[in-house]
């Protein structure tokens, strides 16, 4: 079993966008388990823009539910925050990470999958890539550690 946090494309705009003569799609990001034999749970999240629900069918695929705009069995933080140990709820909090992130962290705990990282932030900077993560490394053990990376792919000399 292992879990992702992938994107799902809802039908709705972001405001920015509702002008401009080619309007994308809106996209938010959400968290799925993924069985022993490669097979998304189906699974329910509401659209952060527009708050209608989608049913996860697989990686980056959903399905919009038609006349649904609530539904109370969809996950909250809230539900999430009281399986996660103090230190870590705090540093979660404290960076105001998505659903998706609580519910990949609590997926990591319960499963005791150690040496985990959880991206808490992420700036692009030019070519460059810089950020801080959350290292699971026990049940109550965890650092933060910075990274960065370029997105610049050249020719070698």
């Amino acid at each position: 079993m292992d879990g992702l946090k992938h994107t799902v494309e809802c039908h709705c705009v972001l405001p920015q966008y509702k002008n401009k003569p080619e309007r994308p799609w809106h996209k938010f990001v959400v968290f799925s388990v993924i069985d022993d034999s490669g097979t998304v749970e189906p699974k329910y999240a509401q659209c952060n823009n527009c708050g209608v629900i989608h049913k996860i069918i697989d990686i980056c695929r959903s399905e919009i539910i038609s006349g649904r705009d609530e539904l109370r069995s969809i996950t909250t933080v809230d539900d999430i925050k009281i399986a996660i140990p103090r230190d870590i709820r705090d540093i979660l909090e404290s960076y105001k990470v998505d659903l998706a992130t609580w519910e990949y962290t609590r997926f990591f705990l319960e499963n005791k999958k150690w040496g985990q990282s959880i991206v808490l932030t992420r700036d692009q900077m030019e070519d460059e890539i810089h950020g801080k993560m959350l290292v699971l490394e026990g049940p109550d053990t965890a650092k933060i550690e910075s990274f960065s990376y370029s997105t610049f792919i050249g020719e070698t000399l």
